[in-house]
């Protein structure tokens, strides 16, 4: 399938194109996030966030794509990886400073504030989320336990599922909420 046909079913919002790449440029994809010391559930889900990122820019219209999809998503893919490494030097950087005490209580009622939003969301977003981030159930077993036709399908919800959580978090809370 050439890549303008992969665009022109995106834009018609065709799921099944989004997962014929997922398919198709999977090996490709994760191996740049494996060769650069990341894991393969690491690289799965750097691929999954950058294939969201190319289907919102397509839908949206905002996609200029000079080369080939493979290329986009390939770098797509090294600018996440790079992000992640970027955060996770931070976080071990960061650990070593932390009055895990405070840490507790801070991280007690920011848990408090997201299960309150989340509680405002449809059931099925609920519980994608909670099953997700409450009850550390993998991509594959929230899959099975929804009966979504996929994984990609689930990995696809929770992130707009997340996008409506943040969007409530946002709505309800201000950043000095989460700072203080």
């Amino acid at each position: 399938m050439k890549d303008s046909d992969v665009l022109e079913r995106i834009s018609r919002g065709d799921e099944r194109a989004l997962d014929d790449l997922y398919r198709k440029y999977y090996k490709m994809m994760t191996g740049i996030i494996i060769k650069n010391n990341g894991t393969e559930e690491e690289a799965k889900d750097i691929y999954q966030d950058a294939l969201i990122v190319f289907w919102q820019k397509v839908i949206s219209n905002q996609l200029v794509l000079t080369s080939k999809i493979s290329t986009y998503l390939y770098s797509v893919c090294l600018n996440l990886w790079r992000k992640e490494l970027d955060r996770k030097s931070r976080e071990t950087n960061d650990d070593q400073d932390f009055d895990f005490a405070y840490f507790d209580e801070d991280t007690k009622e920011r848990e408090a504030i997201i299960r309150e939003c989340i509680n405002q969301l449809g059931d099925t977003c609920k519980k994608i989320l909670m099953y997700y981030y409450f009850d550390d159930m993998s991509m594959q077993d929230i899959a099975e336990k929804l009966g979504f036709s996929s994984v990609d399908t689930a990995k696809t919800k929770k992130y707009k599922c997340k996008k409506r959580l943040d969007s409530l978090v946002r709505a309800k809370y201000s950043a000095s909420d989460f700072l203080d």
